[in-house]
Order: C-alpha cells, then sequence, then structure tokens
C-alpha cells in the first residue's frame, strides 16, 4: 500500500498498526477530496499485508466536524453534484463495515455529521473527554442518510437515537460514554496511552481468530445498512433541494440565526 497517495488523509505504520490521519484544514471538513477518499481508504487499508489493526484519528482539534459550508453551497446550486457523491456515500459504509481488521476511532476531537457516523463504525471508540460527536444534518437542513440513521440505533436504542437526531445536539464524551455510545473518554494527556493498551491486547491474540469475530458481529449490521442506506440516502438527496436546506447553509455563512419556513 502506497502510504503517500492520499491528499486529505495522512496514513504512517508502527509495526502491525497502521493510523489514518484525517488532515484537511483546521476542522478537518468534508469536501469531495475527503469524501472520494474515504470512499477507497478502507478498501486498501484491508489490502495493506503489512497491518493488522486500523486507528483512525483527526489532525488538530478536531477528528472531523461534518461537512465543508462552501461544499455544500456548490450542491445546492448544482443538485447534480450532490447525486454523484451517494455511490462513495454507499462506499464508505459498506467498506468501513466490511473492514476485516480491527479499527480503533483515537476520537482527538469533535466529530459531526459524517465523522461521527465513520467514528461510530469503527470497532472501539476512544475519546479526549473534551471531544463532542453528534449528527446535526436535521440544522443544515438534510436527512441523516449518510450513516446516521444506521449506526445510532444500534449502539444507544432507537428512542434516544431518534432524539439526537432530530435535535441535531452533540454530546460531550463523557455523556457518549454513560449511553453506551462510545467505550471510553479519558483525559488528553491519556489519550493516546488508552489507544495503546487496547491496540496492543487485541494485536496480541491471533490475527484470524480477530478478524473473523469482527465480521460475524458486523453481518447484522451490514444488513441493516443495505437495508437502510438507499433510502436514507435518497431522502437527503431530496432534502438538499428545500429551501430551509438553503437558509440554514447562508444563515451558517453568515453567522446568524436561521428563519426557516418549513419549504
Amino acid at each position: 500500500m502506497d502510504l503517500d497517495q492520499y491528499k486529505t488523509l495522512d496514513l504512517r505504520r508502527d509495526g502491525r498498526i497502521l493510523t489514518i490521519t484525517i488532515n484537511n484544514g483546521p476542522m478537518n471538513a468534508v469536501d469531495d477530496d475527503l469524501h472520494r477518499e474515504f470512499a477507497r481508504v478502507f478498501v486498501e487499508a484491508q489490502d495493506d499485508v503489512d497491518s493488522d489493526l486500523i486507528i483512525l484519528t483527526g489532525e488538530g482539534r478536531a477528528f472531523c466536524a461534518g461537512g465543508d459550508m462552501e461544499w455544500f453551497q456548490q450542491m445546492i446550486d448544482e443538485p447534480t453534484r450532490f447525486r454523484s457523491i451517494v455511490p462513495d456515500a454507499k462506499r464508505i459504509i459498506s467498506t468501513l463495515l466490511e473492514l476485516e481488521k480491527p479499527i480503533i476511532c483515537r476520537l482527538n476531537g469533535a466529530a459531526a455529521g459524517l465523522g461521527a457516523s465513520i467514528a461510530l463504525m469503527c470497532d472501539i471508540i476512544v475519546a479526549d473527554q473534551n471531544a463532542l460527536i453528534g449528527d446535526p444534518h436535521v440544522k443544515v437542513g438534510l436527512v441523516a442518510g449518510d450513516g446516521g440513521a444506521v449506526i445510532w440505533p444500534q449502539l444507544i436504542g432507537y428512542a434516544r437515537a431518534k432524539e439526537f437526531l432530530l435535535t441535531g445536539d452533540m454530546l460531550k464524551a463523557s455523556e457518549a460514554v454513560t449511553m453506551g455510545l462510545i467505550n471510553h473518554a479519558v483525559p488528553t494527556e491519556e489519550l493516546d496511552a488508552k489507544v495503546a493498551d487496547i491496540a496492543g491486547r487485541i494485536l496480541a491474540n491471533p490475527r484470524w481468530a480477530v478478524r473473523w469475530t469482527k465480521t460475524a458481529v458486523n453481518l447484522p449490521l451490514r444488513e441493516i445498512a443495505n437495508r437502510v442506506s438507499d433510502p436514507a440516502l435518497a431522502y437527503e438527496i431530496v432534502s438538499n433541494t428545500t429551501s430551509d436546506r438553503q437558509e440554514a447553509v447562508t444563515a451558517f455563512i453568515e453567522k446568524r440565526k436561521p428563519k426557516f419556513t418549513g419549504d
């Protein structure tokens, strides 16, 4: 695997661990380049013969704080661009869930929208206790189609999942641990040690027992994703054409409270 082929992701190996770091500006927001690279990196990580465990993290103060607003505006202006990213959107979810190697999310900072979906679809999530996580798709006028509708109900149940998906509220890492959304929330200075400890305990076990146990556990989740992703993404495409969607993006850019009309 060529570790230098990505524009928005930094890859490095440490023994049998492959670390993938999201590095796309100060908040690691999703744009065309990052979205496209997310759609292929998990396939190539699976095929990487020199690694047995993946760590996914972010550079700087955010893990991945959702979609870039300029990119959002471009897709409102040209709806065909939104439709064109749907195959990659489905591929991000499917390849992450089909990855046989264990993947630990090192949640170093804010994870929102697609960033939260990707974090939660990892096998083990270890967060900085100051990190925030949530899926605020509705706040920007979109359906949570790119994984939120799949993974949140499976982790915390439908009642709680719907509360957070319908409000778009962000959660503190400590709250997320309490409700079972993530595994651990630790002080900043202990984050690397906690991730390394879990990675070491996993790698101490036989490779194929680990990979195929994970694969077996993920089978029902992959079936749910296959059923939900197409209609959820279709709803998301439609929501991108509404007046309230434009108002949400405009208000965010202008740093003011949105004035929704229901259209």
